[in-house]
């Protein structure tokens, strides 16, 4: 039996977190959450089990998803991104310009969420097994 997926969720609305955490927990992911960008990078930097997919908000304090999403694609460039925005078209063309695998528009549907996420880890797994 394979792992379960392991998400960083990182988002500056507790609410938010908590709803992925919930959601995302109860379909057996592992689910790590970081309230803002840097405390997201510094999991990530710490992580030992590996982390298949990161779901980031575009616009928080310390450092923007966009700069997560450029720092991830420079060291990680394997671990998928999805950026979130609530904020129309400037930050999502923040996060596409900082190389986000994919881009939605809040407010999100966990279920189609959860469908491009697996597509996405698929992906990503299939390519490792291929090199």
């Amino acid at each position: 039996m394979e792992k379960p997926y392991r998400l960083l969720i990182i988002d500056d609305s507790k609410v938010i977190l908590g709803t992925y955490n919930k959601f995302f927990t109860k379909k057996e992911y592992n689910v790590i959450t970081a309230s803002n960008g840097l405390d997201g990078l510094k999991m990530i930097e710490s992580d030992e089990q590996g982390i298949d997919l990161v779901i980031t908000d575009i616009v928080m304090p310390n450092i923007s998803g966009a700069g997560v999403i450029s720092i991830l694609k420079k060291k990680y460039p394997e671990i998928p991104v999805i950026a979130i925005t609530g904020w129309g078209t400037h930050p999502a063309t923040l996060a596409s310009e900082a190389d986000a695998d994919l881009i939605l528009g809040k407010p999100i549907n966990l279920i189609e969420l959860e469908e491009k996420i697996n597509k996405m880890i698929f992906r990503k797994r299939e390519k490792i097994d291929n090199q």
